[in-house]
């Protein structure tokens, strides 16, 4: 599509006097993403008393653990099942924006990490030739992904329903995405303070904040699944197709 024939063509005053009413609008929503995020802190907690360990780089860790000396803790739940040899290629694409922020956000007393139910052997190959080098753990044998609504059982993908998104829906994979945060306490207390997940991942990911602000945005739309452009980025050479169902990514 010809974006110039879609678009007018003005003078820099005319220009200038567009961009100015649409910077009142993005003000606009800066205030009311300020008042969201005051919210989401605002939520109340649940105290974490099951003990789950993890196995990763520094071999067997607890939750709390994880948390290496900070009071924060941001979990991205890395599709990843057992039974593959690659890590979801969805998944992929948030985890190329990890690397060099955690640096930052460890300055701002947050420790940040991904979680996959694949044996750490399998993480710990992926991670190598992906070239990230964040901290990456297998709950393999443990029932955390479970219980934070990220992967389902058998009997739950047997019968096409699962609980995802805070709701009952069919359930299009074994694993899907999200984010759980949780806070530790100075007496050493976890408690699960907020998850996310589908499209409230997008704030992650700073490419697709970037392509929102070109004419053609993101240029999805007409598909049947709009990340259906997305590879690893060592595969862009490569065509397949991609198996998640479109509404692991709805609202």
């Amino acid at each position: 599509m010809d974006r110039t024939a879609m678009n007018k063509i003005v003078s820099e005053e005319k220009w200038v006097e567009a961009r100015k009413a649409l910077l009142k609008k993005e003000k606009e929503f800066t205030a009311l993403r300020d008042q969201l995020s005051q919210q989401r802190r605002d939520l109340p907690w649940v105290a974490v008393n099951k003990e789950y360990v993890f196995e990763g780089q520094n071999g067997k860790q607890t939750l709390s653990e994880l948390f290496d000396g900070r009071s924060q803790l941001i979990v991205y739940h890395f599709m990843f099942d057992p039974s593959w040899d690659e890590g979801c290629l969805h998944c992929s694409f948030w985890a190329d924006n990890f690397n060099g922020i955690i640096v930052h956000l460890n300055h701002r007393d947050v420790t940040m990490i991904a979680v996959s139910r694949a044996p750490y052997s399998k993480l710990a190959a992926y991670q190598k030739r992906m070239g990230w080098d964040f901290n990456w753990l297998s709950s393999y044998d443990i029932d955390f992904n479970f219980d934070y609504h990220i992967s389902f059982t058998e009997g739950e993908l047997a019968k096409n329903e699962a609980y995802y998104n805070y709701v009952a829906q069919a359930s299009p994979s074994p694993e899907l995405q999200g984010v759980s945060v949780f806070f530790k306490d100075s007496s050493g207390r976890v408690f699960h303070t907020y998850s996310t997940y589908s499209r409230g991942i997008d704030m992650l990911n700073a490419a697709y904040h970037y392509l929102d602000l070109v004419p053609k945005g993101r240029d999805e739309a007409g598909h049947d699944f709009p990340q259906f452009w997305v590879r690893r980025h060592d595969e862009y050479d490569k065509t397949f197709h991609s198996w998640l169902d479109p509404r692991a990514y709805e609202v």
